[in-house]
């Protein structure tokens, strides 16, 4: 009876294990992307993305009704390479993190510094698609505001 508790404890901890990692494996994927945007490497940025990857930005329009605005990948890989080196830096928290088999949908409130100033706030939802073991990002929205933030 004792080893078929022992065997029961390996197993959980093994699945504790396995999703700590999985969740680890999605987070570093984000933070490569930052590190990304912080050393200007486009290259590196656009390593974090699928290949069909969509960027959308919650935006309001002339009218004053909020639309989501859509951004190129390598668009804004151009721009965030354009940038001097620690010019960009989007400090993140992780919210919440939540894996299914190949997908993870990451919800990650924000604050970015433009050269050490403060500029806005927001929220990040990331969906990532685990491709070949590996964590692409394949959907991101964002808010961005400047009420309400804590820089």
């Amino acid at each position: 009876m004792k080893r078929i508790i022992l065997l029961v404890l390996v197993v959980i901890s093994f699945q504790f294990l396995f999703a700590q990692s999985a969740e680890d494996s999605v987070k570093a994927t984000i933070q490569q992307l930052f590190a990304a945007m912080k050393t200007s490497d486009a290259v590196l940025l656009k390593s974090c993305f699928a290949d069909s990857a969509i960027l959308h930005t919650i935006v309001k329009n002339k009218e004053g009704k909020a639309i989501a605005k859509t951004d190129d990948v390598n668009e804004f890989a151009k721009q965030i390479a354009s940038l001097p080196v620690n010019a960009a830096d989007e400090q993140i928290s992780f919210e919440s993190v939540q894996i299914d088999g190949p997908m993870a949908s990451v919800w990650t409130p924000y604050s970015f510094y433009y050269n050490g100033i403060f500029s806005h706030c927001g929220v990040n939802h990331f969906v990532l698609l685990k491709q070949n073991n590996t964590w692409k990002i394949q959907y991101l929205i964002d808010t961005r505001r400047k009420q309400g933030c804590k820089p």
